[in-house]
């Protein structure tokens, strides 16, 4: 019985996707090899024949043949009254080699043997896991969602190895059913009550630039080299290259033919709005790069504090700023400035366009301008309060406020 019952124990060792069969022989032996030290004191004189694919396994001691009168350790040693027993033929000095059957060695301790047998493979599958996992930190991985939860996603991998998404870590539209397919990058790996603890992560620089690496082969070769990523996940990000071959454009070489390259990453990333900049050492050039789409009209920066000031002409600050701030402050970011933004002084006499006011001036109000004609802020200006009366559907009052906010822009 005990006997079938460790057949049993190798055959759902075998089962194990993570340990080599060299690995389990060994762990199999170093088990039976400590039990026979216990037992016999010594465990020089075994050999031990693992088979794992039949499940089982043999082992053999070696004893010195003696005579009965110098016989001192019987587990070494064998009398030579015992050794006839054996073979008629042996004599003292020769050498014999007996099997023992598991039986030998009781009930309690075959359960012994099999419990540590399977706390030992079971550990070294969890080691195993955590080694392979730390190696691809940085690195993406493709698995199953396995179970959805509100903080957590639970995703396996191609080994059935249990990978973990925080919330966190997710784009914020991202949406997943049990079964799909998904892609991250490997985060952080550590051990939790002895358990390997696998997080992924979407919303990372690095998940990004793995991408690059797969989309664009001048990347994944080295000869485009990223130097900064700034993301705000699945709103904006800016991504600064690089490339040392004066005849390689690392920027179109990202983007690709009419965005061919680029789209499968915004595709990935929820349509994440990816501007790619071509990194320069002038701090000058790189902010203005990295403020695009805006035109910049000029710079000033304070290298000591890490301030710049930019100004821009009026029609020029949204774009800057961006939706929701995102493009100033991942410019801010990626350049490592903090960048403030200031309308052109109108030294020029610039005039600024009345869509700019959108913020103060409400929508319908500036419309009512637009209908005769006055589009900019300098057109309203020019204009007294009794012909703006005359000329629109507007109060008085409505007109007053307008003309206090349009000349304060100028003061």
């Amino acid at each position: 019985m005990e006997h079938i019952n460790l057949v049993e124990t190798f055959s759902e060792f075998k089962e194990f996707k993570n340990i080599d069969r060299e690995t389990l022989m060994r762990i199999i032996e170093d088990i039976f090899r400590h039990m026979l030290t216990k037992k016999f004191g010594s465990d020089d004189n075994f050999d031990i024949i693992v088979n794992i694919d039949k499940g089982d396994l043999e082992i053999w001691r070696n004893r010195e043949i003696v005579d009965d009168e110098e016989l001192e350790d019987d587990n070494t040693q064998i009398a030579l009254s015992q050794a006839i027993k054996i073979e008629p033929d042996f004599e003292v000095g020769e050498e014999v080699s007996e099997e023992l059957k598991l039986g030998d060695f009781g009930r309690r301790e075959i359960l012994a043997i099999r419990q540590n047998l399977i706390s030992r493979i079971q550990e070294y599958e969890k080691d195993n896991i955590y080694r392979k996992y730390m190696d691809k930190i940085g690195e993406i991985v493709t698995g199953e969602v396995y179970q959805v939860w509100k903080k957590e996603i639970l995703v396996l991998d191609d080994e059935n190895i249990e990978l973990i998404l925080p919330k966190s870590e997710q784009i914020p539209s991202d949406f997943y059913r049990k079964g799909d397919t998904i892609r991250a990058v490997v985060s952080k790996v550590e051990m939790r009550n002895n358990v390997p603890y696998i997080i992924l992560s979407r919303t990372s620089s690095a998940f990004l630039e793995r991408l690059f690496e797969s989309e664009v082969p001048e990347v994944y070769d080295g000869l485009i080299t990223i130097k900064n990523i700034v993301r705000v996940p699945g709103e904006r990000a800016k991504i600064a290259v690089e490339s040392y071959d004066d005849r390689i454009d690392p920027v179109g070489a990202c983007v690709g033919m009419k965005g061919s390259r680029i789209h499968g990453i915004v595709r990935e990333l929820k349509n994440e709005n990816i501007d790619v900049i071509n990194y320069t050492s002038n701090p000058q050039l790189f902010i203005q790069r990295a403020l695009s789409p805006a035109k910049i009209s000029s710079i000033s920066i304070d290298e000591k504090n890490g301030k710049a000031d930019v100004y821009l002409k009026p029609d020029q600050v949204s774009l800057a700023i961006g939706k929701g701030g995102f493009n100033i402050r991942l410019a801010g970011k990626l350049t490592g400035y903090e960048i403030d933004v200031y309308r052109e002084a109108d030294i020029d006499n610039e005039d600024v366009d009345l869509q700019e006011f959108s913020d103060e001036i409400d929508q319908w109000i500036i419309d009512e301008f637009k209908a005769i004609g006055c589009d900019t802020a300098k057109s309203v200006i020019d204009l007294s309060t009794e012909e703006l009366v005359n000329r629109t559907d507007l109060e008085e009052e409505t007109i007053n406020e307008v003309m206090r906010i349009l000349n304060a822009e100028f003061e």
